[in-house]
């Protein structure tokens, strides 16, 4: 009995000439997650969308990419580039676009490469986003020592039948000027909370004076939506809200067409326990429904165990996966 011995996989530099080939490999890895997944924007199905956003990745200053050719035929490929080094340390990024292949572990071998010349640069922070449906795929950067630290999610908006009804003592209303120093405050809560257990995230402050600025023009302005949670006459926690192309954390595969993002929120430590988490995630759920958005999306580090339990808790579904290796 004689065992096939697999057709050898030869792992070179991304050219111009495989562009197409490329993009015929993202726009069918976006049309399988879609159909795990079907609030994602059907328009990177397309091979003609999908190698635009491979040639903005590889626009990107200091971007370099590989392929993996088997029997002539571009097989899979990986495009890294580099983020700011000052919030992310020497580092290296593998956006949505940034990677397809006909087999998972065609990635393994096409890391192996990527890795040893962006090690070379001393580049040792590696992250890469990928879809939470494909389970191949997901083990096949598991298996590279990659583990999860953020998630991007997405859910429909409520029917008509769904409201905020936050408990008697709780008041839900849009903010004003007289509120600024609470919203400076809870502008903190959330890096404060993820620099603790079992977070430790380490991402720079923004100046207050900076933080007072954007605050008084948000509220001045009419892109984003605020809300505050009342309780006895205190501000105690707050949301924003806003279209999704207005969310610089997240690239075009990721975005729904057209949704709404459910872009901060955050609950003073003393008033946890009062509800106000969950009435004001309600209440952009029916601010993006009455505003005439069809899907919400959000994002959060996977390791706030409190986030991550209260957008589950919301209906919100994993829609891609950023995975993580710090190699020391």
């Amino acid at each position: 009995m004689t065992t096939e011995r697999p057709t050898p996989v030869e792992i070179r530099r991304f050219e111009a000439a495989d562009l197409d080939a490329a993009a015929a490999l993202l726009a069918d890895r976006h049309r399988r997650h879609r159909l795990a997944e079907p609030l994602l924007d059907p328009a990177f199905e397309d091979p003609d969308a999908a190698r635009r956003e491979i040639e903005a990745v590889l626009a990107i200053e200091g971007a370099g990419g590989w392929v993996a050719v088997r029997n002539g035929v571009v097989a899979g490929y990986l495009i890294g580039f580099a983020k700011d080094a000052q919030t992310w340390g020497p580092n290296v990024w593998v956006e949505s676009a940034g990677h397809a292949a006909a087999e998972p572990a065609l990635t393994r071998d096409l890391y192996a490469v990527a890795a040893e010349s962006w090690v070379a640069e001393g580049r040792a922070n590696h992250h890469v986003l990928v879809p939470a449906s494909d389970e191949a795929l997901v083990d096949a950067w598991f298996s590279l020592d990659f583990g999860q630290q953020h998630l991007h999610a997405v859910r429909d908006v409520p029917g008509p039948g769904f409201g905020v009804v936050p408990r008697t003592e709780l008041l839900i209303r849009a903010p004003t000027l007289d509120d600024l120093d609470t919203l400076v405050a809870l502008e903190r809560v959330l890096p404060d909370h993820l620099e603790q257990s079992p977070v430790f995230s380490r991402l720079a402050r923004q100046p207050t004076a900076e933080v007072i600025a954007e605050l008084k023009e948000d509220l001045a302005g009419s892109t984003l939506t605020y809300f505050v949670a009342e309780h006895e006459g205190r501000v105690i926690g707050m949301s924003i809200a806003c279209s999704v192309e207005l969310s610089g954390g997240t690239a075009n595969l990721i975005r729904p067409h057209g949704a709404a993002d459910l872009a901060y929120a955050a609950v003073l430590p003393e008033a946890r326990g009062l509800g106000a988490g969950r009435a004001l995630g309600e209440a952009t759920l029916v601010w993006a429904r009455d505003a005439g958005y069809a899907t919400i999306a959000t994002d959060w580090r996977s390791t706030n165990v409190e986030a991550d339990r209260a957008w589950r808790g919301l209906g919100f579904r994993p829609t891609f996966r950023r995975l993580h290796r710090l190699i020391g």
